[in-house]
């Protein structure tokens, strides 16, 4: 059982994977409202802030996601998780190797890796991330161009030793679907940050693993 099912208790059921909106005006309260509606894990994504900027946000984050016992995972940057003690960081393909940041990281940081649509991804980081990301699946305002992926992936890799993500324009109204075909956990961020009542987002989506 890989650290991420030790710290989320996947083993029995899954949840929401909410990630930032960066552009929100007020990040640390929506990400404290999506908490409150039930967000078991927590990552914060911002590719264009100032470094002292992001490093201030993601403190804020970090505290706040210490308060509801809930990971802070960084996207991307794997400096900045280090240096303000964050549960993990996610990795895509442009990033660091995962066997880089697991020596800078440590053995018990989370750190979970993109592998899109494609499967050898998958069979190359199933044995040695926390959790692989596949998607999108829907229509993505924060990254349009991403490519497709078709929901049999997710049925194809039930019965990986780790959880598997789904990620990609995902709400809840098309995450039913996601659920069954495997998902384990479901990471969104328009669904979430862009909805008006953002803890009520984050409960109907997480209702769907009920």
């Amino acid at each position: 059982m890989s650290r991420l099912r030790e710290r989320l208790g996947l083993s029995v059921t899954g949840g929401l994977y909410a990630i930032t909106d960066p552009d929100h005006p007020q990040l640390t309260q929506a990400v404290e409202q999506a908490l409150q509606g039930g967000a078991c894990l927590v990552q914060y994504r911002d590719k264009h802030a100032e470094p002292a900027r992001r490093r201030a946000r993601a403190l804020e984050l970090l505290h706040c996601c210490a308060a509801y016992q809930v990971p802070l995972m960084i996207n991307d940057d794997v400096a900045l998780a280090a240096e303000i003690g964050a549960a993990g960081v996610h990795l895509g393909h442009l990033d660091m190797p995962l066997a880089q940041a697991r020596q800078c990281l440590g053995p018990d940081a989370i750190i979970g890796v993109s592998c899109y649509n494609e499967w050898h991804l998958v069979e190359q980081f199933a044995t040695q991330a926390d959790y692989i990301a596949l998607g999108r699946f829907f229509q993505s305002k924060t990254k349009p161009q991403a490519v497709l992926a078709d929901i049999t992936l997710l049925q194809r890799a039930r019965g990986l030793p780790c959880p598997v993500v789904a990620i990609g324009g995902i709400d809840q109204h098309n995450g039913a679907d996601l659920v069954a075909a495997g998902a384990d956990l479901l990471a969104v961020v328009q669904g979430v940050f862009g909805s008006p009542d953002i803890r009520q987002a984050a409960q109907q989506i997480t209702r769907l693993y009920a």
